[in-house]
């Protein structure tokens, strides 16, 4: 695409890779440079806690307002309630007022590393769309905002159509969800004059619906932007592990963890990252991520370091990379590694390595962990496991023991003090 953007956020989107497509570049792009915009995401509270998959769209926000303009935040307490059915091959469990509430709160916590919330021109605000869907008039609902919807178009969305090809049910329910979304976009203009929805490119759909409705029913000229989906280089969705989702909150993932992931990212995906989720100059980013052979690492410690700061301080960082160098060119155990920590009640009778394995977090099942032992693949205080039938009492214990699982991943076995 050759247009040139006179904003500097359309400029930052393009020049690191955020953009995949906008309903009208030109038209938004004026927008920004005539004066501080509003824009929002919209975040389904289905989990406590945010994990890797949202950090791109979290990163937008966040240039977003460090060139001037405000982020709003948009927590689905209404639509939660409902499900999004996009790209699911089957429906959402449907959570109960309390849950979402908590789950809600749990997110919060890490939109402030990004954001900075406040009543200032350009302060992001964090909003819910109960505050509008909970007391809505079915009837009247229908009446002023159903008819303006074709279920011919909406079939023919992406996201409906893939469901529907693969002959699964879709529910009347989860039909309505993209009508409510579309309103949320409506409301946030009435209410809030926000003119931007972003999102991830599934969300193309949804964002059009809302552009759609706002003009049918308030004449007013609003826009889209979405982020490209990411896979990994190799081919994995981004932000899942072998050990399942990477969540941004530190009491459900250790931000050595966090870190530990960042720093296995593949080669051919640093540079990549660097500009996607860290705010070092473009030109810096392409250096490290041309960098070739071991040299790369380089660039892999540094994507690690610059995006845990972000969500969990410089301290946190230089702790991760201190470990992590602790145990990968020493062989030591260092501080920050996760932790099991045993009574000597639980081990009166031992426990089977295999045990210690799983309730480590190195493997999930018990069968996991014993082909593990089978491969070569685990280790126990940097020497190679290959007794499955292993027990290991209090006495064992005396110091602390390392447990791997290939090179990358460890944990500390030790008696609770």
């Amino acid at each position: 695409m050759t247009y040139h953007p006179k904003s500097d956020f359309i400029a930052i989107m393009m020049e690191r890779g955020f953009l995949a497509d906008c309903t009208d570049y030109q038209g938004l792009d004026e927008a920004l440079v005539s004066g501080t915009q509003t824009a929002y995401i919209g975040y389904d509270a289905t989990a406590q806690s945010l994990h890797v998959g949202h950090l791109l769209n979290i990163m937008m926000l966040r240039w977003l307002q460090k060139t001037g303009h405000r982020p709003i935040t948009l927590m689905g307490g209404g639509t939660t309630k409902v499900g999004d059915p996009s790209f699911r091959s089957d429906e959402r469990p449907l959570l109960g007022p309390e849950q979402i509430d908590a789950n809600i709160a749990g997110m919060q916590k890490v939109f402030a590393k990004y954001l900075s919330y406040g009543d200032a021109p350009s302060d992001a605000q964090m909003l819910n769309n109960a505050e509008w869907l909970d007391d809505l008039n079915y009837l009247e609902f229908l009446r002023d905002i159903g008819r303006h919807f074709s279920v011919n178009r909406m079939l023919a969305f992406e996201s409906v159509k893939s469901r529907l090809d693969r002959e699964q049910s879709l529910s009347f329910l989860e039909f309505n969800y993209m009508i409510l979304q579309a309103y949320d976009f409506l409301e946030l203009n009435r209410r809030y004059g926000c003119v931007l929805q972003m999102g991830g490119s599934d969300q193309w759909g949804n964002i059009v619906n809302g552009i759609d409705l706002t003009r049918r029913v308030l004449e007013n000229e609003i826009y889209g932007l979405t982020s490209p989906l990411l896979t990994t280089s190799d081919g994995r969705k981004m932000g899942k592990s072998q050990g399942g989702a990477i969540w941004l909150n530190d009491e459900m993932l250790s931000s050595y963890e966090f870190w530990q992931f960042w720093r296995n990212t593949t080669d051919a995906d640093v540079g990549r990252f660097l500009k996607l989720y860290t705010e070092l100059p473009v030109d810096e980013c392409d250096r490290l991520g041309a960098l070739q052979g071991s040299e790369i690492n380089e660039g892999k410690i540094i994507l690690a370091n610059e995006v845990t700061t972000l969500l969990h301080g410089a301290e946190a960082a230089k702790a991760a990379e201190a470990t992590a160098r602790e145990v990968f060119e020493k062989g030591g155990v260092g501080d920050d590694l996760p932790t099991l920590s045993l009574s000597a009640a639980e081990l009166r009778d031992g426990m089977s390595i295999v045990q210690l394995i799983v309730k480590s977090g190195l493997a999930k099942t018990g069968k996991e962990a014993k082909r593990l032992i089978a491969e070569n693949g685990a280790k126990i205080d940097d020497a190679p496991l290959t007794d499955a039938g292993l027990m290991i009492d209090a006495a064992a214990l005396a110091s602390p023991i390392k447990l791997s699982a290939g090179k990358k991943r460890h944990a500390l076995v030790q008696l609770a003090g």
